[in-house]
């Protein structure tokens, strides 16, 4: 008798293991799958440009694609961040707008010569994370949704940046070496690149080593959840608003340090094609699945799709309308799976 209930046993630890290393196997599958399937999308796009312009893979066009892919990295990394708590930063064309009109009127401009010279980056990057601040400190103390908070925010802060000085575009005259430094080649790459992948780097590492990136997770998972665990969760979603407002504040920065001078528009577009990457990069608009890496994969999937249409030869109008139709695709996409958490708006 004690022999067949040992064996028994010896039958169900065998049965629990094989079951455990298959759920062990999935779940490495699942995490593999997206990434993979969106290398081979671009891999795709890839050989389909390279035909139809051989320019497509000139290093020219491809360190001119890293450029383009700069901005957006910088800000999907704090996107990311935001959407991954179950909320949504729809200020960032605004935020851009202001940090670049803080940086440029604080340095030698057209319309004066004073330069501050660091304290203008500092001013600048004081206003990104003074709004951030403001659109995180709305949302919990004040318990307005952060699609509302954030959007009426991009308004408020395309008004400043106007309201600095009207709707003018304003050149402004610095030292060489940071005026030419975007485009600068190190290594053979774009500094603007270099930026962003330091940038995405230390995004990755924030959510994946640091109590406070799990954190968010959490919240993203269940808020209800998190506060009983004794999650800050205010607290957290104030930091993250922040950080995603410096990071806007510094992409408006090298904005306009590429273009020579500051405009209220200098972001104009870098949204739509922000929350589609962080949306097909697999981040779950309900929050608590996604990361870093994965909106890097997707932005540069839009910037390889944004590059080869153009070198192809299609009308602007026609790369707007399928700029518009990948990203409903994105989010139907996204949210056909996840219905049941999609009741409640955040």
């Amino acid at each position: 008798m004690a022999n067949k209930l040992s064996g028994t046993q010896s039958v169900d630890t065998a049965t629990i293991r094989l079951r455990e290393k298959e759920i062990a196997r999935s779940v490495i599958w699942r995490r593999l799958a997206e990434p993979s399937s969106l290398l081979a999308t671009m891999a795709v796009l890839i050989l389909v440009f390279s035909v139809l312009n051989p320019r497509f893979l000139s290093v020219e066009n491809l360190q001119n694609l890293l450029d383009q892919a700069a901005l957006p990295l910088i800000i999907g990394v704090g996107a990311t961040l935001v959407i991954l708590l179950g909320s949504i930063d729809l200020s960032i064309e605004g935020i851009m707008g202001s940090a670049a009109m803080t940086f440029v009127l604080l340095s030698a401009n057209s319309r004066g010569g004073e330069d501050f010279g660091i304290v203008a980056l500092l001013a600048a990057l004081a206003v990104g994370l003074l709004f951030g601040l403001f659109n995180g400190a709305i949302l919990t103390k004040v318990k307005v949704p952060s699609f509302v908070v954030t959007l009426g925010m991009w308004f408020v802060a395309l008004g400043v940046a106007t309201v600095m000085y009207g709707n003018e575009t304003i050149p402004f005259f610095t030292d060489p070496n940071v005026s030419g430094w975007s485009a600068t080649l190190t290594l053979g790459l774009p500094n603007s690149f270099w930026a962003a992948a330091i940038v995405v780097l230390i995004g990755v590492g924030f959510v994946g080593l640091t109590k406070t990136g799990r954190s968010v997770m959490a919240i993203g998972n269940n808020e209800v959840i998190a506060r009983g665990a004794g999650i800050r969760v205010d607290r957290i979603k104030l930091a993250v608003f922040a950080i995603a407002g410096a990071l806007s504040a510094i992409a408006g920065i090298i904005a306009a340090i590429k273009l020579g001078s500051g405009s209220p528009s200098v972001g104009l577009g870098t949204l739509f094609i922000t929350i589609p990457a962080v949306v097909i990069g697999g981040t779950a608009l309900s929050g608590g699945k996604g990361g870093v890496l994965q909106t890097a994969l997707g932005v540069l999937l839009l910037t390889v799709l944004n590059n080869g249409l153009i070198l192809a030869g299609v009308s602007p109008n026609f790369q707007a309308g399928i700029a518009g139709a990948i990203l409903i695709a994105a989010i139907i996409f996204a949210a056909a799976s996840q219905r049941d958490r999609l009741r409640i708006a955040k």
